[in-house]
């Protein structure tokens, strides 16, 4: 099974780096369990199975961590988007997965140049009046530089590192079929949904690398702050930016992690952590289209107690209803109400998450509401909650589905940095009036009748079309093409088993049948006019050897994967 999907990548090269990696960092049980060791050996790859001491006293999650460093930059942001995944994930593997440094050693600017001319249309020292060559950041997926226009407005350049799409989309391809392998061949860590994970990491790396879906990005959330002065969005210049390169005004101000800076300009902290809180909530809360790594480095301070936010690479989206049942959850911690806190937790199960115990969920829910009763507002920390609520959800083996888990490591970060700046910082008073806005505007009178109609129409459509669907079911009955799907899950692999046993006999009825054959040819042809038909009979021997060491083959491995 595992050669026929390293095969249909043909990165048999690549499978046997990471193969490599993970052996050197102490994962080569993994690596023999998924039957990746088998296959580099079969295809003649040698792997060294020592682990080096520094390494075996790391603990598994900073092992993982630089093992994802040293694969590269499709790893690396794989390791980021893990750190997003509160719900699947321990708080210990989590925050190592936050340390993951997107960084890289600088590609030499005549490298850049060719592709710089081509998106440019124009070589770069005629576009811009100045260039800096050298790169004022470089990451795994792309270099910055600083520029000048010729009206003499400062900008930064964003480069996609020349060649790197290829390497990530096989690097994409190979991790799918790993994940579908350990699906299948690991039960233990079937709970982490590696397939649904990659699926998402997927359309997420696909979407960052796309500079030119990252200036639109940008300027829908600018759009939104139209009239917010005290929030500032880079000016996207859409002349030159494309998919491999994004040409945005420069930021000049004093970064979110440099607080000793901010206290030097005179900032006030107070004012920079409420105005940082209130564009969060707002993106999230009523614009449903959130900056989904407000991290300090993507933040920066500005004179006047301004704050700029930087790289809309990963964005979040929530729908209106999605809006309304997170005011709902967030307005139920603040106010106690377990009940109204578990039913938006089991109306977010996921679909394929496992049967969970309603009534003992509520429970433990209720217990954990009722620890913060009569706790004055401005000492609850939501984050903290937030975190300590999915565990639960983890517990029940529930994972919150990716919208969701955006969500709550944006909003964990958010309190996270506005606690930096301010000790007394109280997110719950600050979400509160985000909160009551979207409440109200769910019982507005126009949202109920919005509602109300929607319902209608789908109420119309259902009845208008139950004799045509009743009719449709007839007509298959009568014509004996009415079919039941039933999905059981205990006989899907004894399915599997029965199918191999077919395939094992018909190749055993096969082999029989050329050894019976090839013997009468042998035998029974005498004449030389008939001579050549002999050769037939070699060949129908041979095919038979062939033909039993393939059961005797499949056989054995039947024995090792029982």
């Amino acid at each position: 099974m595992l050669w026929k999907a390293i095969g249909a990548t043909r990165e048999l090269t690549r499978a046997h780096d990471i193969a490599a990696v993970l052996i050197r960092y102490g994962f080569g049980d993994l690596v023999r369990r998924i039957g990746l060791a088998d296959t580099l050996e079969r295809a003649g790859k040698a792997l060294h199975w020592n682990e080096p001491e520094e390494l075996a006293r790391l603990e598994p999650p900073a092992r993982v961590r630089r093992a994802l460093e040293e694969l590269g930059p499709t790893f690396i942001k794989l390791g980021q988007i893990l750190a997003t995944r509160v719900d699947l994930l321990p708080p210990e593997w989590i925050a190592e997965f936050g340390r993951l440094q997107d960084s890289a050693p600088a590609v030499p600017f005549e490298q850049v140049r060719e592709q710089l001319t081509e998106d440019l249309g124009e070589a770069p020292e005629a576009a811009f009046a100045e260039l800096d060559t050298q790169p004022l950041a470089a990451a795994s997926l792309a270099q910055v530089y600083r520029a000048r226009l010729h009206d003499g407005r400062p900008v930064i350049l964003k480069v996609r590192r020349p060649g790197i799409r290829p390497t990530i989309e096989a690097d994409l391809r190979l991790l799918a079929r790993l994940a579908e392998i350990i699906e299948a061949e690991a039960p233990d860590l079937r709970r982490y949904r590696p397939c649904q994970v990659v699926r998402e990491f997927t359309l997420s790396l696909r979407r960052e690398i796309d500079f030119a879906a990252e200036c639109r990005y940008a300027e829908r959330v600018a759009a939104s702050f139209i009239g917010h002065p005290e929030i500032v969005i880079p000016r996207v210049h859409w002349q030159w930016c494309g998919e491999r390169l994004n040409v945005q005004d420069f930021i000049d101000g004093i970064p979110g992690r440099d607080l000793a800076g901010v206290d030097a300009a005179g900032l006030e902290r107070k004012l920079l952590a409420r105005r940082g809180a209130a564009a969060v909530l707002k993106m999230m809360l009523e614009d449903g289209f959130f900056h989904a790594d407000p991290h300090p480095g993507n933040v920066f301070y500005l004179h006047g107690n301004r704050i700029a936010f930087i790289d809309f690479g990963m964005v979040g989206r929530l729908s209106e209803t999605r809006r309304y049942e997170l005011a709902v959850l967030l307005n139920g911690l603040v106010s106690n109400d377990a009940a109204a806190v578990a039913d938006v937790l089991l109306e977010w199960r996921d679909a394929d998450a496992p049967e969970t115990e309603p009534e003992r969920l509520r429970h433990e829910i209720d217990t954990f509401v009722d620890q913060y009763k009569g706790v004055p507002l401005k000492q609850l920390d939501i984050g903290a909650m937030l975190s300590d609520l999915v565990m639960i959800l983890r517990e029940h083996g529930i994972a919150l589905p990716p919208d969701l888990s955006l969500l709550i490591k944006a909003f964990i970060t958010l309190e996270g940095m506005g606690r930096q700046l301010d000790p007394d910082f109280d997110m719950g008073a600050e979400a509160a009036p985000f909160l009551r806005r979207v409440l109200l505007a769910h019982h507005a009178p126009a949202a109920i009748a919005k509602r109300g109609w929607r319902t209608f129409a789908q109420a119309v459509d259902l009845v208008t079309g139950l004799p045509r669907d009743l009719s449709q079911l007839l007509r298959s009955a009568r014509r004996g093409k009415l079919q039941m799907q039933v999905d059981i899950v205990s006989l899907k692999r004894l399915g599997e088993q029965l199918d191999r046993a077919a395939t094992r006999m018909t190749i055993g009825i096969v082999t029989a049948a050329l050894i019976i054959g090839s013997a009468i040819v042998m035998t029974v042809v005498r004449e030389p006019a008939f001579a050549a038909l002999q050769t037939f009979g070699m060949l129908g021997f041979f095919g038979a050897v062939i033909g039993g060491v393939a059961v005797l083959v499949s056989i054995w491995h039947g024995g090792r994967d029982k």
